[in-house]
């Protein structure tokens, strides 16, 4: 990894993932990192915007995950190439979920782990990514699609997957995806006007 903890990141990790939880941020937290349930919920934006503008909306959607698949694919090349582990991996006292259960590593414990994924993360830019398309895309939503990706980011450092520092720079590389789909998209159909809703 080129860079250490930066001890803000740190504290910060720790106030979040170790003295700011209850029951309630234990339950909704996982939910709020689970793929399964933001596919879910596209899945039914998706068929709400199909009944509402028509098949081409479709189109709009493809666009959609084709941004989050190049952030997605491009954080992973990131994430091979700094290999930051984890705190869950690195950080005593962590709380973390294994098998649907909350653990915490022993105040004893000791980093094993060379190498890990955690930076940047790949849930900040993907969400990020699908934030800013959809504002984009669809501007009538004003900025309420923002809220994913700023839940999904408390939620990864809440769950112990990563330090804020792997948030911001998941967000960061979000924008970056997402303006660069918005403009392509932009200029193709301009190009090919039949493709726009």
């Amino acid at each position: 990894m080129f860079f250490a903890t930066p001890a803000l990141d740190l504290q910060l990790f720790l106030l979040i993932n170790q003295h700011w939880h209850f029951g309630l941020l234990d339950t909704i937290m996982p939910l709020l990192s689970s793929m399964a349930v933001l596919m879910a919920l596209l899945a039914v934006a998706v068929a709400a915007a199909v009944l509402k503008g028509g098949k081409k909306q479709l189109i709009l959607f493809l666009v959609l995950l084709a941004g989050m698949g190049v952030s997605d694919f491009t954080t992973k090349l990131a994430k091979d190439e700094i290999h930051r582990v984890r705190p869950l991996n690195a950080v005593a006292g962590t709380r973390y979920v294994e098998n649907g259960e909350w653990r915490s590593r022993p105040d004893a414990f000791v980093r094993t782990k060379e190498n890990g994924s955690s930076y940047p993360s790949a849930h900040c830019a993907n969400t990020m990514t699908l934030a800013l398309l959809a504002l984009l895309l669809w501007p009538g939503l004003k900025a309420w699609p923002l809220v994913v990706p700023l839940l999904t980011g408390y939620s990864r450092v809440y769950l112990g997957k990563h330090y804020p520092t792997d948030v911001l720079a998941g967000w960061l590389w979000g924008v970056v995806v997402a303006g660069a789909v918005w403009l392509l998209w932009r200029e193709l159909s301009r190009r090919y006007p039949s493709l726009r809703p």
